[in-house]
């Protein structure tokens, strides 16, 4: 799971259950069953954040992307593979960031 913008006590929750890579980054292994339930604690405990979900899957790709809540990243299918896109302002804010920063 992916977690951005969401309460402090979300993430501490879910440190119970998998291991916090970084920040709002977490992962480990679970049964279907424990990962429906934190995803559906995730999402109504989200506020105004935003969360992606990651988990295998028997497809092409071999896993499947869920997200709720407002992230700066959007899972889009594309002939029936699953992509994220990020949007203009995203693109924009980052251009603008190498600029400020001495980048190219």
């Amino acid at each position: 799971m992916v977690l951005e913008r969401v309460p402090q006590g979300l993430r501490g929750e879910l440190t119970r259950w998998m291991l916090e890579l970084k920040a709002g980054v977490f992962a480990g292994t679970l049964s279907a069953v424990v990962r429906e339930r934190l995803w559906e604690k995730v999402c109504s405990e989200a506020d105004d954040g935003g969360c992606f979900l990651i988990y295998n899957a028997a497809n092409e790709q071999g896993f499947l992307i869920h997200a709720c809540g407002s992230t700066s990243r959007i899972p889009e299918v594309f002939e029936g593979l699953q992509l994220i896109r990020i949007p203009k302002q995203v693109e924009n804010d980052s251009v603008e960031g190498e600029k400020m920063c001495g980048g190219s």
